[in-house]
């Protein structure tokens, strides 16, 4: 069982619905991320995504595309991300870490030693977007032969041939992806997520969560509702983009956190 598994087990026991936020590794500045990194669990996050920083992230729109650059900017890779996930792991051994990118860095790295080094450094699952179900002998298998999960995205136009297809080799959970389009585009919709949802759990015992266009509590606590719970990512970026101490950031997360919390 890896950290994502146990987590999602205590939150069905205890009636809770999850709150997974995202944030770009060395955003702003290597120093400023792990600070934000290490405040996220006390601001209620059960999940942290952290993103690879990439210089041509097709699936992500001008928040965080943004937010990639400033990171390669200040000097951050990936080897410098995994080493953020080891100084996460120094003070906090339960929060789940997914790594969320592309596959030219790892591919770079090599499989087998980003494996052994994501492993060694506490990153317990991978989000790779640019990876399709009939590449999954590529990462997906070794990696869940390594102990992670690899998370899939399933979108609005995964119709029910599809579906079968991504969720194969899927675990730890799946990722809808609520609207159509880029990361921060959009608004999240209860109505629209909860047949996607429901059509999904379906074909699958997975956790469901639900990310893109959530930018409120009201929103996370409504989308969580309908799901297994709701993913933040460009709404907390801008709040980093904006200077803001990490202290307002956090305060920020935490009332998304609140929000999905009291679904």
């Amino acid at each position: 069982m890896t950290r994502i598994d146990a987590k999602f087990a205590a939150l069905k026991a205890q009636g809770k619905k999850a709150f997974v936020a995202y944030v770009m590794a060395g955003d702003p500045d290597e120093a400023t991320s792990l600070e934000i990194v290490k405040g996220l669990p006390g601001a209620g996050v059960d999940v942290i995504e952290l993103g690879l920083p990439f210089t041509d992230p097709m699936a992500d729109g001008p928040t965080i595309q943004a937010a990639g650059q400033r990171a390669l900017d200040a000097g951050m890779t990936l080897k410098k991300t995994l080493a953020l996930a080891t100084e996460f792991r120094k003070t906090d051994n339960t929060t789940p870490i997914v790594l969320m990118g592309y596959y030219n860095p790892i591919y770079s790295m090599g499989v087998p030693a980003f494996l052994d080094a994501a492993k060694a450094a506490g990153v317990d699952g991978l989000i790779v977007v640019d990876l399709p179900p009939e590449e999954d002998a590529e990462l997906c298998l070794p990696a869940q032969e390594a102990g992670l999960n690899f998370i899939r995205l399933a979108t609005p136009t995964t119709d029910d041939k599809r579906l079968p297809k991504v969720l194969q080799n899927t675990s730890g959970f799946v990722y809808y992806v609520s609207i159509t389009g880029i990361t921060g585009a959009g608004s999240a919709q209860a109505g629209d997520v909860a047949p996607e949802v429901a059509r999904i759990k379906g074909q699958t015992d997975l956790p469901v969560i639900v990310g893109f266009g959530i930018k409120t509590p009201d929103t996370a606590q409504a989308i969580a509702g309908v799901a297994d719970g709701a993913v933040v990512g460009s709404a907390i970026v801008s709040q980093i983009a904006s200077g803001k101490p990490v202290d307002e950031v956090l305060a920020y997360v935490k009332t998304l956190a609140d929000g999905a919390h009291r679904a």
